[in-house]
């Protein structure tokens, strides 16, 4: 498989949240507004790929009876390394005093740790294959879901608040409230996986 075949994969014919249907708990949690959504793929992107190539790098010196353990410490490692650097950089509120960005994803951070679309790439493919490869891997199964989260980030924010990023597109009558609320999640998730299974078939 070329190199470019396997950072799309995870984009586009395995992306982990529209078509292997992972990691629903935080995509459901912090997909309120399109900016979580792209906050949190971009985290979990970083653990993604870094994971990947370090487990790739080590895997042939790790005993199996305490593989899944070793990768679950590299890849808790560098979940505390984004922790710290959300903390220190999108830790203040904004402009009109709304909650940061680390505030709004709150504990859906460190749960990166057990989010079974890092240890299940980690697993199913670094562990097998060459670093490039397998950073490559975790870049665009990283990239995928975080396209995928942005999507629904981006129509539940529009449909219950009128904006998109913030920006304003859609008067206050039209809100639609239960869309930034948990119902709304569902919602938007159960619809867009339908449509692409629709795309797929076609």
């Amino acid at each position: 498989m070329s190199l470019m075949k396997i950072f799309t994969n995870g984009f586009i014919k395995e992306n982990p949240l529209f078509v292997l249907v992972l990691g629903t708990c935080p995509s459901l949690a912090t997909t309120t507004s399109a900016t979580n959504g792209l906050g949190m793929g971009l985290a979990t992107t970083f653990v993604l790929g870094l994971s990947n190539l370090a487990i790739a790098l080590t895997a042939r010196h790790i005993p199996d009876k305490v593989r899944i353990p070793a990768f679950i410490v590299i890849i808790a490692t560098l979940v505390t390394i984004v922790d710290l650097l959300m903390s220190a950089w999108v830790n203040s509120p904004g402009p009109n005093g709304e909650p940061s960005l680390y505030d709004q994803l709150g504990i859906f951070i460190p749960l990166i740790v057990v989010n079974c679309i890092v240890l299940g790439r980690a697993e199913a493919f670094a562990s097998k294959n060459k670093p490039i490869a397998s950073l490559l891997d975790g870049l665009g199964s990283g990239l995928g879901f975080t396209f995928a989260l942005s999507l629904v980030g981006s129509i539940r924010e529009l449909l219950g608040s009128g904006s998109v990023f913030g920006l304003n597109l859609l008067p206050a009558q039209s809100n639609i409230l239960i869309f930034i609320l948990a119902p709304g999640g569902f919602i938007v998730l159960g619809y867009v996986i339908a449509l692409v299974n629709r795309l797929k078939r076609t």
